[in-house]
């Protein structure tokens, strides 16, 4: 293959804008991932990646920008879950999971009963290689302020992640936190619509954190690290679409799986050397001739 097919790609508008909202949402849904697999909230991310579609219709309905509705249908499923959970007796996973489902179904519901020109694929799966001017403004902006926001509370953040009751004893807005980064998740699932849709970006916000994760060690090092991660998959996968005649959103999520499984492999591989090197160590030595 020479020079000129392999630069092909680049020579396209609507791949240069594919690439573009690649690097764009790669930095808010890699920062959040950490966050999120810290604190244990993998299913809260599914659960409102998904319970955004109904707000997306009604947007559509009243004639909204539909960033509103998938905001606002992003937090009411964020604090309905939170509320529900906090007054009964059934554990929060399973209640995000009905919450969720239940606002899942009425989007398809409500989609399939009003017509429109909207693609329902577009929603549920992206459509990075029709991006439009706007939709990079919009990804643009959002990104930046959610990016901003968790890198100067990143400390106050790690901390309610780890003990809440440290954080209040310690004079942290808990409740604030609490809230705060439920609103960077549905902004960053706003953001990225239109390059990973809703059932994809879920992906994005769980595999950096988790690859970084069986990286390295220090916090502060894998936020930098997600980063890097989830770009260099976005920028390959599109990359690779291309030729492989895919979509991007797909071919992304697969080469963040296979980063995950590498990770998980060279991290064993490290945790059964040292083992072994703790048991020599522990091991009598032998008499001396």
């Amino acid at each position: 293959m020479d020079i000129d097919t392999l630069l092909l790609p680049f020579r396209f508008a609507f791949m240069q804008n594919a690439f573009l909202i690649s690097m764009i949402v790669s930095v808010p849904t890699a920062m959040l991932s950490c966050f999120l697999v810290m604190k244990g909230w993998a299913l809260m991310g599914d659960a409102v990646s998904h319970a955004v579609l109904p707000g997306i219709v009604l947007a559509y309905i009243l004639g909204l920008p539909l960033i509103v509705g998938a905001f606002a249908a992003g937090m009411t499923c964020a604090m309905a879950t939170g509320y529900l959970s906090s007054n009964s007796r059934v554990k929060q996973d399973t209640v995000m999971g009905v919450v969720f489902s239940g606002m899942f179904g009425l989007g398809i519901v409500l989609y399939v009963s009003v017509p429109t020109n909207a693609h329902l694929d577009h929603i549920l799966f992206g459509n990075m290689l029709g991006v439009e001017p706007h939709e990079l403004w919009q990804a643009g902006i959002i990104s930046g302020l959610v990016a901003l926001a968790l890198g100067l509370k990143w400390k106050d953040l790690l901390l309610h992640s780890f003990d809440p009751a440290q954080a209040r004893a310690s004079g942290l807005r808990v409740n604030w936190l609490h809230y705060g980064l439920l609103g960077a998740l549905s902004l960053t699932i706003v953001a990225t619509l239109a390059a990973a849709g809703l059932i994809l970006a879920i992906g994005l916000l769980i595999a950096p954190g988790a690859i970084a994760f069986l990286i390295v060690r220090k916090f502060s090092t894998m936020l930098w690290v997600s980063v890097l991660v989830c770009m260099a998959a976005m920028l390959m996968g599109t990359y690779a679409s291309f030729f492989l005649d895919s979509a991007p959103a797909p071919t992304i999520v697969l080469i963040l799986t296979a980063m995950f499984l590498v990770a998980f492999v060279r991290r064993q591989i490290i945790t059964r050397r040292m083992s072994m090197r703790r048991v020599e160590a522990a091991l009598p030595e032998g008499p001396s001739s």
